[in-house]
């Protein structure tokens, strides 16, 4: 197991993009490692079940604020923000997109033998 030590820096700061922790979990998502079939299927899931309560969600005003808070950083190489076209800050998408999963989602593994929930992940 490797250790990522985490901590916060300023914007100023010159930090190499591979060792952002962000980097590094994407780097973990692409690796070419076999992946089981149940484990294949939970994935699968969580992400219908995030779509679904996102469109859900999409109309409601938490989510609307939140995307046209993203829509407002719109870049050449970016993130995609559910159900938009184009490419935007990475962490704008992500708020707006997590705020769309989670507006409707709440807090449902909560007492389950999950530790967080998927959608913040």
């Amino acid at each position: 197991m490797l250790i990522h030590p985490v901590r916060v820096r300023r914007s100023a700061d010159d930090f190499p993009r591979e060792e952002h922790l962000a980097a590094k979990i994407a780097n973990v998502a692409v690796d070419p490692v076999a992946v089981e079939p149940k484990v294949a299927e939970m994935v699968r899931n969580r992400i219908i079940d995030n779509a679904a309560v996102s469109a859900a969600a999409v109309l409601r005003r938490p989510v609307t604020v939140a995307r046209h808070q993203a829509l407002a950083h719109r870049v050449p190489q970016g993130a995609t923000v559910f159900g938009v076209d184009g490419n935007y800050s990475a962490e704008w998408a992500a708020w707006a997109n997590g705020v769309a999963v989670r507006e409707l989602d709440f807090h449902d593994t909560f007492l389950a033998a999950d530790y967080s929930h998927p959608g913040d992940n």
